[in-house]
């Protein structure tokens, strides 16, 4: 049966509807901003027994929250040619990912695998002894670099029980008459492969952060052997491009997601750019800074925000303004606590604990921004990311990394210094902290930048044309009303309609 449009299931990995913030705020916002679509939530779990986070809005008719780890069923393994086949298919599978010269097609391999999923028989299959057996055999192969690191069965057993949680979701079925919505890459593409090439489903994926270019960051601090982890990343690389090579349209959110998707093999003509979008009466001017000068920074508390940098560039500018003051808002995910340690930790190695604060999670999130002087972004890895968007509408100077969708975001409205380069931000702090007149120039324009370009009605209305276009339905223009900004009611809106900053 052919989509109409307007039935999504939207596919989720760590994010909506079990993590606030990001991702999850832009999930959120699309399936609010869309009531006459009827969404259903695929969310790839760790246990499965996660929390909702989230109050799930009326037209999110289904959530099923699909765990990568825990106890799976498992079927009765391939026996006699079955078994001889799946070994070829799965030696061929495992070439794929680990000698990239031997021509053998990821795809075909995954697709394989994907129907014994569908029957409940691949995480046996792959647990087998003879599955381990091919995996020493490939590893250790004289032409292949891996073999120099002389793989143990301990390393073929990690690697199997790591690829055998990864493929998990290779079990999950998309209806038949929906548009499958990835909004990552990675894990999250796989169901919606699957029902592409099996049932005819259409494929969109979106992408936010890098998802490979994180898996390479995050693997340089895992425990296991470089076997292993060449393994790994040999896996995300190929399902990675598969994706992009298979999706029937991609929608990055930045054009340096849309680079690297086409270095991936994305072809250009399925790649169409759709900005991040906040709603402005929502993050509205913030109004007179603090008293008492502050570092404003609003995330979620993980590796990947890069919170050491900051918190160096922070004692660098204590030194010469002691007054200063940092607030970190933002919640610790389950995982992260140890992060969180280690975050107080260094600040009291730098001496500069009696200056931060850990707000936890912002209920007030312009608040959160508003409590600032200077809004700042520490990532080593981003997307379009909503924390800076938010900051510039509600009329705060920012200073963040260069990383991602950031140049994009900010313009000329904002700093923008190298990532893990403490003293550089520091500097970049130092001058707007000094320098009032340029402070409130930067947050009148960031203001502005977001309203022409950067609005939630924009950004969602891209997609419901989005959805219609896959289903092959007739799409309907829905331009935002020149006078939206009538429904505004803070200060910002008297200096537009003067036109103060024409």
């Amino acid at each position: 049966m052919p989509s109409s449009g307007r039935h999504v299931t939207m596919l989720t990995e760590g994010t909506y509807p079990h993590v606030h913030g990001g991702v999850s705020t832009w999930c959120d916002q699309l399936i609010r901003g869309m009531p006459e679509v009827d969404f259903q939530v695929l969310a790839l779990t760790g246990s499965g027994r996660e929390p909702v986070a989230w109050e799930l809005p009326p037209n999110l008719s289904d959530h099923t929250s699909f765990p990568l780890w825990g106890t799976p069923e498992r079927g009765r393994a391939p026996r006699g040619r079955d078994r001889r086949r799946f070994l070829d298919t799965y030696e061929h599978f495992l070439l794929s990912l680990l000698d990239p010269t031997a021509g053998c097609d990821f795809g075909e391999g995954l697709y394989a695998l994907a129907a014994l999923a569908r029957e409940g028989r691949l995480t046996t299959a792959l647990r087998s002894e003879r599955s381990l057996r091919s995996l020493m055999w490939i590893w250790t192969m004289p032409h292949l670099p891996t073999a120099a690191a002389r793989p143990t069965v301990h390393d073929a057993l990690t690697a199997t029980d790591l690829l055998e949680h990864a493929l998990r979701p290779l079990a999950a079925t998309i209806p038949e008459g929906r548009v499958a919505h990835a909004v990552s890459s990675g894990l999250a593409t796989l169901p919606a492969l699957a029902a592409q090439h099996f049932e005819g489903v259409p494929f969109l994926l979106t992408e936010h952060g890098i998802y490979l270019r994180e898996r390479y960051l995050g693997y340089r601090t895992e425990p296991q052997r470089w076997p292993v982890k060449s393994f790994l990343l040999g896996f995300y690389r190929e399902l990675t491009s598969l994706g992009y090579r298979k999706a029937d349209l991609i929608t990055p959110c930045n054009q340096y997601n849309r680079r690297w998707e086409e270095r991936g093999g994305a072809p250009a003509d399925r790649i169409r750019t759709v900005y991040n979008g906040v709603d402005p009466a929502a993050f509205p001017w913030a109004g007179p800074e603090p008293e008492t000068p502050t570092l404003s920074w609003v995330g979620r508390v993980d590796p990947i925000k890069d919170v050491q940098t900051l918190l160096r560039a922070y004692a660098i500018c204590r030194a010469e303004l002691p007054e200063l003051r940092l607030r970190l808002f933002g919640p610790v995910p389950a995982g992260n606590e140890d992060y969180r340690i280690r975050l107080e930790k260094l600040a009291a190695e730098l001496g500069v604990t009696d200056g931060v604060t850990f707000e936890g999670r912002a209920s007030d999130v312009a608040g959160a921004y508003a409590a600032g002087n200077v809004v700042v972004l520490s990532s080593i890895s981003e997307g379009f990311p909503f924390s800076l968007i938010e900051a510039m509408s509600c009329g705060r100077a920012t200073v963040s990394t260069d990383v991602g969708g950031v140049r994009e975001a900010v313009g000329d409205t904002g700093l923008v210094v190298p990532p893990r380069e403490p003293a550089v931000m520091a500097a970049a702090l130092s001058d707007l902290l000094r320098d009032a007149t340029r402070r409130a120039d930067l947050a009148r324009r960031a203001r502005q930048r977001v309203v022409d370009r950067f609005t939630l009605h924009r950004s969602v209305d891209g997609f419901r044309r989005i959805y219609l276009e896959l289903a092959g339905r007739p799409v309907t223009e829905r331009p935002e009303p020149d006078d939206w900004t009538v429904r505004l009611t803070d200060p910002w809106r008297t200096a537009l309609m003067e036109g103060a900053w024409a």
